[in-house]
């Protein structure tokens, strides 16, 4: 819902980089229907872009991947240089290379990315254009926040929330729920993870098909540990990472003793498939205060109905401060909910996690 302060607050103003005319007149259209956006320009290559926003202040950048004398992740630094106070979203189609590229261009600055459908589907897709207006207004006012604070040199408050009690055992799994600037954050977390921590780790990130499968790559060379898109039936193993493909609800179950990953294309839930709320809710079910579930970065607040579930059983719930997020949408829904045990920095959460294990050490 768009609150007294959003309406009030100056248009977004936008600028759409993509070489297929249909494609940026499609996209033009749906900027310009709403009413929170202004469209500030529109060009055919990163090359005119970059020339553009060195004599046009923008608060949002749509950029194309693919497009001839300049493409978007050769424009991109530029632009990040030449326009500091833009959000930079990437436009890709749904092929492996350009997901590649995405992941790419997130490590770079970049601050999310959205799938597009082919040209003849592209119009017609609502849930392309309920995800593009939800990203260009949740990334522009988040950024035009962040540049007002700095410049003012305001000092962050640091909010007090509620925390529940200290955790009686180790964690026998870990759920983790990101969406919006999850990639960088799942990397950087896991990463970072000491070998102390060894139980099996599931993932809901919202992300399309495709862009997991790269992901989960990105993941397994960053944290040096196995990850794989999860398959229906295939064992939960302790010291893997386990991620739910795009477009499928990933949900763990008990099969035989042994844990094991339940795909599903039930409806969306918050918008989303894969959800992080079925995911959380099957942790809870089949491990109850054995499990550890983390809310990373992301629009929204999905997981928050899933974390109450878990918190419920004794669980400890861990979110992304608000400072290090790219969105403080789901973390912020979970620590504002009064069920999380810690909110910390991203760079605080791996050491976090290290003391729990420690701490029921035999």
């Amino acid at each position: 819902m768009t609150s007294a302060l959003n309406r009030s607050s100056p248009p977004l103003r936008v600028m759409v980089v993509d070489d297929s005319a249909i494609v940026r007149g499609l996209i033009v259209r749906m900027l310009e229907a709403d009413p929170r956006i202004e469209l500030a320009g529109s060009c055919s290559n990163g090359q005119m872009a970059v020339a553009y926003a060195a004599r046009h202040p923008l608060d949002v950048i749509i950029l194309d991947i693919e497009m001839p004398v300049m493409d978007g992740l050769a424009a991109l630094p530029k632009l990040l240089e030449g326009s500091p106070g833009a959000s930079i979203i990437m436009a890709s189609t749904l092929t492996q290379r350009n997901a590649a590229i995405s992941l790419r261009a997130l490590a770079l600055g970049a601050a999310d990315y959205v799938a597009k459908p082919s040209s003849d589907k592209l119009g017609a897709s609502e849930d392309f254009r309920r995800e593009l207006i939800e990203k260009v207004i949740t990334l522009g006012r988040a950024k035009a926040r962040k540049i007002t604070d700095s410049s003012a040199h305001l000092t962050p408050v640091r909010p007090q929330f509620a925390l529940r009690g200290a955790v009686s055992s180790s964690p026998r799994i870990i759920a983790i729920g990101s969406s919006t600037g999850g990639p960088q954050a799942l990397l950087a977390l896991l990463g970072a993870l000491p070998a102390s921590v060894q139980c099996p780790i599931v993932i809901a990130q919202h992300m399309p098909a495709t862009f997991t499968t790269v992901l989960a790559q990105h993941i397994a060379r960053g944290s040096g540990r196995p990850c794989a898109e999860a398959v229906d039936g295939m064992e939960i193993k302790s010291g893997t990472i386990c991620l739910a493909p795009g477009d499928y609800h990933l949900q763990v179950a008990r099969q035989n003793g042994t844990c094991v990953a339940r795909l599903s294309q039930t409806p969306p839930e918050n918008f989303c498939r894969p959800s992080v709320d079925p995911l959380f809710r099957s942790v809870a079910q089949h491990f109850g205060a054995g499990s550890c579930a983390i809310v990373l970065t992301g629009m929204g607040s999905d997981g928050c109905a899933g974390a109450r579930i878990l918190a419920a059983t004794g669980a400890p719930i861990l979110a992304q401060d608000e400072a290090s997020s790219v969105v403080w949408g789901m973390p912020g829904a979970v620590a504002n909910a009064g069920i999380c045990s810690a909110v910390l920095p991203l760079t605080r959460i791996a050491g976090h996690l290290a003391t729990l294990f420690e701490r029921h050490a035999a």
